[in-house]
């Protein structure tokens, strides 16, 4: 069976029908969300342990230790490892009733345009959260322990709260994430002519300076982890300034054959003539 998308649906249907259809999407994902949420707070120690592991891995061997204040900072840190885990492994049930609602009011050359998109975001929110767990949580955890020493006689030792760093964690990964979906952005503020490849070519060194803002401020107060964020962000504007101008050529190209193809269906053949 070939794979269609069928067009808009053009019958009219009512306003009620709409809040029922919204309600019925809306349940569904609430539903994953929550099983999700369910089986994420069983596993919370584990997933938990997997976020410390960046944290460990600074530590001298044997050295490291996280503590808690409160005495229900432990419990709440289970809750919230829980929910921040259910929403992720919830994700793509939730983006499937979205589109679900959404796509019946789209023209099928509409949800082949959007389609790229919705199938792209994942991939980069992954890629951004991966950078940041793998490279830049490692990177500035031992720059924040490299001021753990000695002072007058006193040691200066980094005990971390569970609740201070789950905290940080959530920051550093989802910060990242909706960071690397930059290039998703400007592509479809091009679709929608908001902006143009000129436009963006023109600003790029105001970008440029937006982007090391915005590094400074999502990230700690270090330049490492700004340097780990604005980097990779740098190169994911050029090269969706790449992407963009290879669409331009593309467009183009189909703009310079429609001419063509309609004068080769307006001309008769030898035997029409005939």
């Amino acid at each position: 069976m070939v794979f269609k998308i069928s067009d808009i649906d053009q019958t009219q249907t009512p306003l009620l029908e709409h809040l029922i259809e919204l309600r019925k999407r809306l349940v569904r994902s609430f539903l994953a969300l929550a099983v999700a949420f369910g089986v994420c707070l069983y596993f919370s120690s584990d997933i938990f342990a997997l976020l410390v592991r960046p944290l460990a891995n600074a530590f001298p061997p044997g050295q490291g230790k996280l503590i808690y204040t409160k005495l229900y900072e432990a419990f709440f840190v289970d809750i919230k490892v829980a929910l921040f885990a259910a929403f992720f492994v919830s994700f793509p049930v939730i983006a499937n009733q979205l589109w679900a609602f959404v796509a019946p009011g789209l023209y099928a050359k509409e949800k082949k345009a959007f389609l790229p998109f919705l199938l792209a975001t994942p991939i980069l929110f992954v890629m951004g959260a991966s950078l940041a767990y793998f490279v830049v949580m490692p990177t500035a955890f031992k720059y924040f322990l490299g001021f753990q020493h000695t002072t007058a006689g006193l040691q200066q030792q980094a005990l971390p709260a569970m609740g201070d760093y789950l905290d940080l964690v959530m920051r550093f990964i989802f910060m990242f994430g909706a960071a690397f979906l930059l290039p998703v952005l400007l592509l479809l503020l091009q679709r929608a002519g908001l902006v143009t490849r000129q436009q963006l070519v023109r600003a790029r060194r105001y970008v440029i300076v937006i982007i090391f803002i915005v590094a400074a401020i999502v990230t700690p107060p270090d330049v490492v982890s700004q340097f780990l964020l604005a980097i990779p962000l740098l190169a994911l504007f050029e090269g969706t300034l790449l992407v963009m101008r290879l669409s331009e050529r593309k467009a183009a190209r189909l703009a310079e054959r429609e001419p063509e193809v309609a004068h080769a269906e307006e001309t008769p053949t030898d035997e029409a003539a005939e």
